[in-house]
């Protein structure tokens, strides 16, 4: 349908790491070539938009971060709007249409865009489009790209005047159902399973006028003789397709270089999160043995001349740089190797058409071009479709300028799941794989996000050890793949064991034999609180605590809280305490054999362990995993939780522990109670809004 005036619409984002702007900036690019005009803000911009006043549709994008609060630019729109004094009929005129990012990873999947969704519609606004909810678990394009091709029906749908006929509500009636199918298939996905063999397109919306996509010569084929596809080879029916790729993304930075004289910011200037401390590495203990499958390192920190304060359950982030060696290859293969200490200068473009364009603030204003790639630069960021897509511009070979198309094009969205996101794949690589790829300094920009720093649970207190902060982390291993072929470190983990060697191997350390030299390390941390990730506030409450493996480490910190608390106030009642834990091998990782000490105290009612690769000689087989010895204290576990009001606690991997553990714990609710699963499971999502099932986990 063509018109000469363009429909407007409000598009508003919410985004926490950048991904819900990319994606409203991606419907911004398309809106035109459908005969809209998107005016699009970031929604924490609420002078620059009045939902009270607004009569076209709103569009809203909007992500989840932490364990399933709004992104922090949506804390003040979500505070408005939760305003009990507001009336039900406040948004009536509203019509609206929510696109939600999450994580099935985690308990609150899209948390962030279901409080939102949820609230507008108490204040009566209505949806003229279902509500999308992406999972970044799987892949968000999965979800993404089918309901941005359905928008545009759903716009028109919403304008009156532009309904062409009236059988037009049946078109939409039928995107959304379809949304609604490919929706339903995502979710029911094993997370476990190959997401290159979901074809959600033959279910989802299909969109034949998306003209913002552009129609690749098919004549660009790629050798057929290979029966496997990888990373730089496509097989039929990818290779033998028109492709739909994804429209160029406007270039808005511009670089100048300029000498190498001055000084760069200090990396902690970055942060924009809290108040950054520098402070000492004062230990550091390796506490697995050497044939253990994963390496476990307790670093303890000196706090003592700084205001940082902590409860035993928060947490806190580390300012870590890219690996050096990292960083040193990307400078040859752009060949920058020369420039790595000049100064850069980043300008916003003149004349640039991306819509909202503004200078990076992750990004100094100067600094030189190694500092930018050190500290500011994810660069090992999975690269999204819209930088591959730029990529294909910067390739001067015919094969490998196909390839990145495919890898960007709804066609190849398996290979792009397969040989990309699950396979770690990122830039570096990229530019190993594609030897004729040669982006600019200004591509790299625009297009790798900031690079995050990484957040750690306190594994200590306070009142047990003033002035000190310890945590422990597995050293994070990536192994080498086919679309990968090298092996890597995690970028803080890595840093961080290379860091506090000289504390773990003192004879090691040729600079100073004494190793004095070696405490002197130092790393910039902030706070990241946990509102709700603590001990009861009364003491007598009864407390189970889950967590295998470094999901022990907040619970250490409970435990010596506890053990001081018990010394100073001897007069205090004080509740049951329960631990959990478990690990590959006793002899191995083991982590922290001394919490007998806490059991022979009585700071530790009840240890529980168990070792899942410990071979046993036993006639019955013993429990291998913490959430099968949970269920041999069923009527425990009910007492705790049912009769004496008590907490849960859970700490560590989310897919192979976490929902395990939630598995059980609702069949013993529903065991003991005597009642279905759905009432148990009602049960425990009270005893989560309780706050008294609480779950501090990753992916």
């Amino acid at each position: 349908m063509c018109c000469d005036l363009k429909r407007r619409f409000l598009l508003l984002y919410a985004t926490q790491k950048g991904q819900a702007k990319a994606i409203a900036e991606e419907i911004w690019q398309q809106a035109g070539a459908h005969g809209f005009e998107a005016d699009m803000h970031c929604i924490s911009e609420m002078d620059k938009y009045n939902l009270e006043t607004e009569k076209d549709p709103v569009v809203i994008v909007i992500s989840t971060t932490g364990t399933g609060d709004p992104p922090d630019t949506a804390c003040k729109f979500v505070k408005k709007i939760k305003d009990t004094t507001l009336p039900p009929d406040h948004f009536a005129h509203l019509q609206y249409g929510l696109l939600g990012l999450g994580d099935s990873e985690y308990t609150f999947f899209c948390n962030g865009g279901k409080i939102v969704d949820r609230r507008l519609q108490e204040l009566g606004a209505q949806h003229f489009y279902n509500t999308g909810l992406a999972d970044d678990c799987v892949g968000l394009e999965l979800v993404v790209d089918p309901w941005i091709d359905g928008l545009w029906l759903a716009l028109k749908e919403a304008f009156p005047l532009q309904k062409e006929k009236e059988g037009m509500s049946s078109v939409v009636d039928a995107v959304s159902s379809s949304l609604s199918a490919g929706l339903h298939v995502v979710h029911e996905l094993n997370l476990s399973s190959e997401v290159q063999n979901l074809k959600l397109e033959d279910k989802g919306v299909r969109s034949s006028d998306v003209l913002s996509q552009k129609l690749v010569d098919v004549n660009l084929v790629a050798s057929t003789t290979d029966t496997k596809p990888s990373l730089v080879r496509s097989v039929p029916p990818v290779s033998q397709s028109a492709l739909n790729i994804p429209a160029l993304p406007p270039e808005y930075i511009e670089v100048q270089f300029q000498d190498t004289h001055g000084e760069n910011p200090h990396p902690s200037s970055l942060i924009s999160e809290g108040t950054t401390f520098e402070v000492p590495v004062t230990k550091a203990v390796q506490l697995t043995r050497e044939d253990a499958i994963k390496t476990a390192l307790l670093l303890e920190l000196d706090i003592e001349d700084t205001v940082f304060d902590y409860q035993p359950g928060d947490a806190f982030c580390v300012v870590c740089p890219n690996n050096v060696d990292e960083v040193e290859e990307l400078l040859r293969i752009l060949g920058l190797s020369e420039k790595g200490e000049h100064f850069v200068c980043v300008k916003v473009k003149q004349g640039t058409k991306k819509k909202g364009a503004a200078h990076p603030q992750h990004i100094p204003e100067r600094s030189t071009l190694k500092f930018i790639l050190t500290w500011c630069l994810e660069i090992r960021a999975i690269p999204k479709k819209a930088f591959l897509r730029a990529l294909v511009e910067c390739t001067s070979d015919v094969g490998e300028k196909r390839r990145l198309q495919e890898l960007c094009s709804r066609q190849g969205a398996s290979d792009y799941a397969c040989f990309i996101r699950e396979s770690n794949v990122c830039l570096l690589d990229l530019l190993h794989a594609f030897p004729t790829c040669k982006p600019s300094l200004n591509l790299l920009i625009e297009h790798l996000p900031k690079l995050q720093a990484r957040s750690y649970s306190v594994s200590s207190s306070n009142l047990y050890q003033p002035g000190k902060l310890c945590f422990v982390f597995n050293i994070v291993e990536f192994p080498a793949c086919p679309a990968r072929p090298v092996s890597r470190k995690g970028v803080c983990t890595g840093w961080l064991a290379e860091l506090v060697a000289p504390l773990l191997h003192p004879s090691k350390n040729t600079l100073d034999t004494k190793g004095g030299n070696s405490a002197t390390e130092k790393i910039s941390i902030f706070a990241r609180p946990n509102n709700t990730f603590h001990l009861p506030a009364d003491p007598s409450v009864p407390f189970m605590m889950v967590g295998p493996g470094t999901g022990i480490s907040p619970f250490i910190g409970f435990l010596q809280h506890r053990q001081k608390l018990r010394e100073e106030h001897t007069d205090w009642e004080f509740g049951e305490t329960w631990l959990f834990f478990g690990c590959r091998h006793q002899d191995r990782d083991y982590l922290f054999k001394q919490l007998r000490c806490f059991l022979e105290n009585g700071t530790l009612t009840h240890l529980k362990v168990c070792f899942s690769r410990d071979s046993s000689t036993a006639e019955v087989a013993a429990p291998k995993y913490v959430q099968d010895v949970v269920r041999l204290y069923a009527k425990e576990v009910a007492r705790v939780l049912l009769k004496e009001r008590g907490y849960f606690y859970v700490c560590g991997d989310k897919k192979h522990m976490a929902d395990g553990v939630s598995d059980a714990v609702v069949d013993i609710l529903s065991m003991e109670m005597e009642a279905d699963k759905l009432e148990a499971m009602k049960i425990l999502a009270m005893l989560r809004e309780a706050k008294r099932y609480l779950q501090d986990v990753w992916s």
